[in-house]
């Protein structure tokens, strides 16, 4: 595939976005920014949240890593359902009641100053860390199909990919971001579809033939319950989903930011609950192209990459596949990656203003201007970050983003777990170190386990983490005075 092509391509999508951005960001204030408005439809919500956790990591690892793990990412998918009915109707009515718009401010109201602010650093850490996670994967491809047969290096390709995004994002905030998402949601599905079809017919299969082949092949094993010590036994991988999507959702202000722009938490749950059962459907798509792309690459004697991320691009940008498919493929990843680094850049910058700066009290010029600085900080960070890790890796992407978030959510988890199971009143100046203290704990159990009992300790470690964090809380607490129940 040629860079002439992946240029054409990122340009007509780019121009299809920045209009959809600038026709949703007319009239913007930062209520807009920060809120959408409070206006958002449900099933725009829904759509919008369908594609808002698939980025371009989802995009890249996940067809990857059925050369490995199989279908056995579906075990988790099956608990992300169970974790957004739990979203759903017990931390988006208390959202509500609250009128938040960092949902960090809980903390604050629950504990006091300094929980609020470590819940805010907190999310601020994993979402910078994931999100440059996240679009390294797509900076990594553009490098190889495009910057790099052009002799540019890989530190220009990062900048101009942030200024792209800075650009649609600066203006609209949230209520751009929901309409992008959606946007993001029909490219997205339109094109994993049409590689499959492509993918398929290349292999001379009937849709028939497709869905035989795929199931008599042994990467489409869903189901592992032979291994408790394995990290893709059911179990683990079906509970983790369920508390992994609880926290990276529902605790998380870039996921939420969209949840919380509807007019009220009636509507917010239907969306929700609507757009978990298309996301997994998606996600299913996903591991059905993954083994269509083993099959391809087994037919064809292609030698497997390396890295399990490479699968997809390898296949999709090869000479044997029709210039279509590598079209679809830099759409696709295009459409996620954008799209998700934008909200994160987002979602950010609202929590950074309000939860840090406490932009709430400023009057609504200075709280602009701080905001569109803050902006361009957190563009800077995350330019540098995705840099540092592109340096720096070594192992597939989504297994990165789950073992970030299994250290940096886990404190958050246990905060919000705590506040809400227990009336508990804790001492608010040991919040901070009972949450850096927690991931160590968790980390040095992790290491332990695997020394002594060779038990791989997977993405469970965030519920280790979490409970640590509230066994703190616990012992740092005392019983509320009769005036406080």
């Amino acid at each position: 595939m040629s860079p002439t092509a992946v240029i054409i391509t990122i340009i007509a999508y780019f121009a299809l976005l920045v209009g959809i951005s600038w026709i949703a960001s007319r009239k913007s204030d930062n209520s807009t920014f920060f809120t959408g408005g409070k206006k958002a439809p449900w099933l725009l919500m829904a759509i919008a949240m369908m594609g808002a956790p698939i980025s371009g990591v989802t995009f890249i690892s996940v067809p990857g890593m059925v050369a490995a793990k199989g279908f056995s990412y579906m075990q988790m998918a099956f608990g992300f359902i169970v974790g957004y009915f739990v979203i759903a109707y017990v931390l988006i009515p208390m959202f509500y009641r609250r009128n938040l718009i960092s949902i960090y401010g809980y903390l604050g109201e629950r504990f006091g100053l300094n929980s609020h602010r470590t819940g805010a650093w907190f999310f601020l850490i994993s979402k910078l860390l994931g999100a440059a996670v996240r679009f390294y994967v797509v900076c990594a491809v553009l490098q190889l199909l495009v910057y790099e047969p052009l002799g540019i290096p890989f530190v220009v390709n990062v900048i101009v990919a942030i200024l792209l995004i800075w650009l649609y994002t600066f203006r609209g905030g949230v209520k751009s971001i929901i309409w992008t998402d959606a946007f993001k949601s029909f490219c997205l599905v339109a094109s994993v579809v049409l590689c499959i079809y492509f993918i398929a017919k290349s292999l001379d299969f009937s849709f028939t033939g497709m869905i035989s082949a795929i199931a008599a092949d042994d990467t489409s094993r869903i189901f592992f319950f032979d291994n408790p010590k394995e990290g893709t036994y059911f179990w683990k991988q079906f509970i983790a989903g369920i508390f992994m999507v609880i926290a990276m959702t529902g605790l998380d202000q870039d996921m939420m930011q969209r949840s919380l722009a509807g007019a009220n938490y009636k509507q917010s749950q239907k969306g929700l609950i609507s757009s978990v059962f298309l996301q997994v459907l998606v996600i299913f798509l996903f591991l059905v192209l993954g083994t269509l792309l083993v099959m391809y690459m087994r037919h064809n004697a292609i030698p497997t990459p390396e890295k399990s991320d490479d699968i997809f691009g390898t296949v999709a940008a090869g000479s044997g596949m029709p210039l279509i498919v590598g079209i679809l493929f830099v759409l696709g990843l295009i459409s996620a990656a954008y799209s998700a680094a934008g909200s994160a850049l987002t979602s950010l910058t609202t929590s950074y203003t309000v939860d840090i700066l406490h932009g709430e009290k400023m009057d609504d010029e200075r709280l602009g201007r701080t905001r569109k600085w803050v902006h361009i900080a957190m563009s800077v960070a995350m330019a540098i970050t995705i840099i540092i890790f592109y340096y720096a890796s070594s192992e597939d992407a989504i297994s990165a983003v789950y073992a970030i978030a299994s250290y940096t959510y886990g404190p958050i988890l246990g905060l919000f777990a705590f506040g809400l199971a227990s009336k508990r009143r804790t001492f608010d100046k040991a919040v901070p170190a009972i949450c850096i203290i927690s991931p160590i704990l968790a980390g040095l159990m992790k290491w332990g386990l695997q020394a002594a009992f060779d038990y791989t300790m997977g993405f469970e470690l965030l519920l280790v983490n979490a409970l640590i964090t509230m066994i703190g809380l616990y012992i740092f607490s005392r019983k509320p005075d009769t005036k406080e129940e």
